[in-house]
């Protein structure tokens, strides 16, 4: 058998690349920013504060996914929104389960510590899953079949 019988025919383009990149910096910039104010100002309990910021980030982030790489592959309906809400409801729990192995697992206590393990490792990590589970499963382009690992 061939490589080329496993492999996916369709791989994402840098302009898919670079707008998922974009939608996702705009829904950081969203979530740092309204968590900051709703913590802040607002006077919000923690948990409060970035659930609505997680919230927000993730319609704006949907926004920009819609609107931009993938507006020829969008669904009608609210069924698109959830599965992308999913989606990044399992990216987070990347990002918390590498944190939680770093601090309680591996001992690593330190504040430096828990923001490489969940900012840098956790969110690296919670990327290339939000970009599958995108590709794969809430915006589905006509003739691709599958998502990009193959």
């Amino acid at each position: 058998m061939s490589t080329r019988a496993w492999r996916n025919p369709t791989p994402p383009c840098r302009r898919e690349l670079i707008g998922f990149a974009a939608a996702g910096l705009l829904a950081y910039a969203v979530d740092l920013a309204l968590f900051t104010y709703l913590r802040g100002p607002a006077g919000l309990d923690p948990l409060t504060a970035k659930s609505l910021s997680f919230l927000a980030a993730c319609t704006v982030a949907y926004a920009g996914n819609a609107l931009g790489p993938y507006r020829t592959a969008r669904a009608p309906g609210l069924r698109p929104y959830a599965v992308f809400f999913a989606v990044n409801l399992a990216g987070a729990a990347v990002q918390l389960l590498c944190l939680a192995l770093s601090h309680y697992g591996l001992g690593l206590t330190s504040q430096r510590a828990d923001t490489v393990s969940g900012a840098v490792v956790g969110m690296a990590l919670a990327t290339v899953l939000r970009f599958w589970g995108t590709r794969t499963w809430v915006f589905r382009a006509e003739g691709r079949v599958g998502s990009w690992t193959g």
